[in-house]
């Protein structure tokens, strides 16, 4: 299944995208307990994607891949390096990314999104797959002006709609292994591949689920590949995994953090 979340005519809503189509099939009901496909559809074009789930938190894994690693010049990690992003970072396919700060240095990073479908608590990394719902793509966007000052991901992780994730959440992937790849106006500039992972998807889970309680619906962003790079407003960003999807977004200039009338200049 491809399952996506949605407004539409004042609503929010669940649906399933079909493979060959742009209709969208309404679902009822919580995709996470008890959802039913209803026999009404609605064309893509009526509809405004949304983030494709409601989390409790978003978990950020860092330096998860071998070429990042490679291209930064660090040691492979002992143990994952984990990072929070607080929920007002959370975007959309399509979704309006506010540039606030225009002199800064901001990222794009590409990743692959894990979608929690089930409560874990002190997982075996054997059971770690068992208690996935489906993935997703993800731009883990960065301040890295602001990491460089702080020494920490505290504030460059935190800005309003700075995590895109979407368009979908697909249900049904005989494995992980995809190439991920990021393009900025048209041109790649991130091209990896999930099997370059230093901790794969059910040792993070686990690795996580004994500190944390991990529920339906959290997003872990599993690490970026090397060639992460600059964003500027203006730029179309794409981030698209084989099999699961590609996510857009638009960079605006957020005007209104500078005191003037305008929001964006999109």
């Amino acid at each position: 299944m491809k399952y996506c979340r949605f407004s539409y005519n004042g609503g929010v809503s669940y649906g399933v995208k079909g493979d060959h189509n742009d209709r969208i099939r309404l679902v009822e009901g919580n995709i996470f307990e008890h959802a039913v496909l209803t026999s009404r559809y609605l064309n893509e074009g009526e509809i405004t994607y949304l983030s494709p789930c409601v989390p409790t938190k978003i978990v950020v894994i860092g330096l998860n891949y071998r070429d990042h690693i490679a291209e930064a010049g660090l040691p492979i990690p002992d143990e994952p390096y984990i990072v929070t992003r607080p929920l007002n970072t959370l975007n959309a396919h399509q979704g309006k990314v506010l540039f606030n700060e225009p002199q800064h240095l901001i990222q794009y990073e590409g990743e692959l999104a894990v979608i929690m479908g089930k409560t874990a608590k002190n997982v075996a990394e054997a059971d770690g797959a068992k208690f996935i719902f489906g993935y997703s793509c993800a731009n883990d966007i960065t301040d890295r002006t602001l990491f460089k000052k702080d020494g920490h991901f505290g504030r460059a992780k935190a800005y309003d709609t700075h995590c895109p994730v979407g368009p979908f959440i697909v249900t049904e992937l005989e494995n992980t292994e995809r190439e991920i790849i990021t393009r900025v106006n048209g041109i790649v500039k991130q091209q990896g591949h999930t099997g370059d992972m230093v901790f794969k998807v059910p040792y993070l889970i686990s690795y996580l689920s004994h500190f944390m309680t991990l529920n339906p619906g959290d997003i872990i962003l599993t690490g970026s590949p090397a060639g992460t790079g600059p964003l500027k407003p203006g730029d179309q960003v794409q981030v698209s995994i084989p099999s699961v999807g590609t996510l857009s977004n638009e960079i605006c200039k957020h005007l209104l953090a500078r005191g003037l009338s305008e929001n964006e200049n999109c």
